[in-house]
């Protein structure tokens, strides 16, 4: 009798990451250890590198790497901040999902829409890619195949298009990120800027990639309209039809006032922390408003001792500020939703929980660069880039750097995970080719977002298909002359970005 050979199973994020720590403390027996003279803000001077004693790490090292990724060393370059700020937005996202706002909205977009389907497909995609960029969002777009499905098959497109609206519309939203707290925060810690750094050249790349995905996605729902037969997926025709088929007697309640209410909340929170984020006065000396209103209601009697004298003002925002801003807010939904008390505690926790795991990978992934700092390797490793790429134009060098990232995206499949592994060295690469570090962001994310639409090591990849019974091969088919598309839309943006 012969034995079910065992499936080839993925390693976790967490084991990925530690086997490198390993492999880095192995490196710091091997590499010479050297450093660079730093300016006092800490920034490496281009050209000053000089060898120094070596300081192998050991197995102490190894088990004290992800400790130190967290807390932080006597520098004082921990992961607290970026972790309990994640941990916090999975509490908010636990409180928005527990009142059902996000998914009843989608259902009664939907139902205000029937008739008209074809004009859901940019209006979703356009939600969805807003979501990937803004938040990350990725697993959540799981519970919204079903009725995607169902509603696409039902007016004559195929699953294919239900699948796109979610996942591709998601996903180049990731490859876009604008304030996305798993790749542009976590990144933007790691290279110590401001996430609002980049932001418009961010959102630009974001209309321009998710205005080809949607005329992508529409060409082909018009082709399977007028011939089912050139769908990809025609041959399950039959069995979607059925399985998938609309209950006519399935009559969904209208959303109540108090979801929409926060789902207004929702959105006004985004729009805070992007206001918040955005250097406005590194984009303007003259735009000072926010600083003048800030002193100014400060110095309002009783109205400045009550909201707090210590307030930043929009424009100066940075991790601490956005972790209040979302605690705040989650607080402001449950009066809002008139939640119960128990009821709030239990969904925040349970979504801190659901991102728990995400932030102490990041603190894991830090681990890598704190073994290669403390093995005083890091400098002979930037030297080795320094020497091969100061003669290397910028545009080639944010090209490659691109690349560089897509097998890193299978490699390391945590967003937050990749950014804090490897940031402290390519941000520091990118300066001495006159890249700058948000430029250095946005190449990163381009390429997660990149591979997270067809890795077969996604789970939102493969469940989404799970659920249309499509195989990757089929998807790879569909999506072959769109992936070409964005990546060299993306990679000319780069480089034009390095121009300007």
């Amino acid at each position: 009798m012969l034995k079910n050979k065992k499936k080839f199973q993925m390693p976790s994020s967490f084991t990925i990451l530690f086997f490198l720590i390993i492999a880095v403390a192995v490196l710091t027996w091997i590499i010479p250890a050297g450093q660079y003279a730093t300016t006092k803000s800490g920034e490496i001077i281009a050209n000053t590198y000089h060898k120094t004693a070596a300081n192998p790490q050991g197995l102490w090292d190894v088990f004290m790497a992800p400790i130190k990724g967290m807390v932080g060393t006597a520098d004082g370059d921990g992961t607290v901040a970026i972790s309990l700020f994640i941990l916090v937005i999975g509490g908010f996202l636990g409180v928005v999902n527990k009142t059902k706002a996000l998914d009843d909205g989608i259902s009664a977009t939907l139902k205000k829409y029937a008739g008209k389907e074809k004009l859901l497909i940019p209006i979703l995609m356009t939600l969805f890619a807003i979501g990937g960029s803004t938040f990350g969002m990725g697993e959540e777009t799981i519970a919204f195949y079903p009725i995607l499905i169902a509603v696409m098959i039902s007016v004559g497109f195929d699953s294919l298009v239900a699948i796109s609206i979610a996942l591709i519309g998601s996903q180049v939203g990731i490859l876009a990120s604008t304030v996305n707290p798993f790749a542009t925060g976590v990144a933007s810690q790691s290279l110590n800027i401001s996430p609002g750094d980049g932001l418009i050249q961010r959102l630009i790349l974001l209309i321009i990639t998710i205005s080809i995905s949607i005329i992508y996605v529409m060409r082909y729902a018009n082709k399977v309209k007028k011939d089912p037969k050139k769908s990809y997926v025609y041959a399950r025709r039959e069995e979607d039809l059925k399985e998938f088929a609309i209950k006519e007697d399935t009559d969904e309640a209208d959303m109540t006032g108090r979801q929409k209410s926060v789902l207004v909340l929702f959105a006004t929170t985004f729009i805070v922390m992007i206001v918040g984020l955005v250097p406005w006065n590194s984009i303007n000396p003259k735009w000072t408003f926010f600083d003048d209103i800030t002193k100014w209601i400060v110095k309002i009697p009783f109205v400045g001792d009550f909201l707090g004298r210590d307030m930043a003002p929009f424009g100066t925002w940075y991790f601490g500020e956005m972790t209040m801003l979302f605690l705040f807010m989650s607080v402001v939904i449950m009066f809002v939703y008139r939640m119960r008390e128990s009821d709030f505690i239990d969904a925040f926790l349970g979504g801190m929980g659901e991102f728990l795991s995400v932030a102490i990978v990041i603190a894991v992934a830090r681990g890598i660069q704190i073994v290669m700092n403390d093995g005083y390797i890091t400098a002979t490793v930037l030297h080795a880039g320094e020497q091969g790429l100061q003669n290397l134009p910028s545009g080639v060098f944010i090209v490659l750097t691109f690349i560089f990232y897509i097998p890193m995206s299978f490699l390391i499949p945590s967003t937050s995970g990749l950014a804090a592994a490897t940031m402290g060295i390519m941000g520091p690469l990118g300066k001495f080719s006159g890249v700058s570090p948000d430029l250095i962001i946005t190449a990163y994310q381009g390429a997660i977002g990149w591979v997270n639409i067809i890795t077969p090591t996604s789970g939102i990849v493969m469940g989404a298909l799970a659920i249309a019974h499509v195989d990757i091969i089929t998807w790879l088919k569909y999506t072959a002359k769109l992936m070409g598309i964005l990546a060299l839309v993306t990679m000319v943006y780069l480089v034009i970005c390095t121009l300007i």
